[in-house]
């Protein structure tokens, strides 16, 4: 079984993969706009360039989403997506990156379980949270 966070966007799915691809090194290897689905004549012309789905894989770790339409997008709430690190430099990097633009919650700072952790909502709504782990 593999557990893969899927987010929706208000319209910003397109850029915010986009970002992430940027600041976590990955790969988008699919996106789709509703345009250039095979149900593109029954979607409205101003909704045809947005995302119907998108895939992108860091690693082995797959982060998924689309853009939800609008009478169905709720702001993100309830839950964090949790990055896991073990070398501060790149905790400290991500944080950074990933927060540009958006609002921290907590900065990025040690605690008593943690060499590095902090919370922020990213610019596009999406809210996170930075771990590095203790040395062993």
């Amino acid at each position: 079984m593999q557990l893969n966070p899927y987010l929706t966007f208000n319209g910003q799915c397109e850029a915010a993969f986009k970002f992430y691809e940027q600041c976590l090194g990955g790969k988008i290897v699919m996106m789709m706009t509703h345009g250039e689905s095979p149900m593109s004549e029954q979607t409205a012309e101003e909704w045809r360039d947005k995302i119907l789905h998108a895939q992108l894989t860091i690693g082995d770790i797959v982060l998924m989403g689309s853009d939800a339409p609008p009478d169905y997008f709720e702001k993100p709430q309830g839950f964090s997506i949790n990055l896991q690190f073990e070398d501060v430099a790149e905790a400290e990097r991500v944080f950074q990156a990933l927060a540009e633009g958006g609002t921290v919650r907590m900065p990025l700072q040690e605690t008593f379980w943690a060499k590095r952790f902090g919370m922020f909502v990213d610019r596009f709504g999406i809210p996170w949270m930075i771990n590095c782990s203790e040395a062993a």
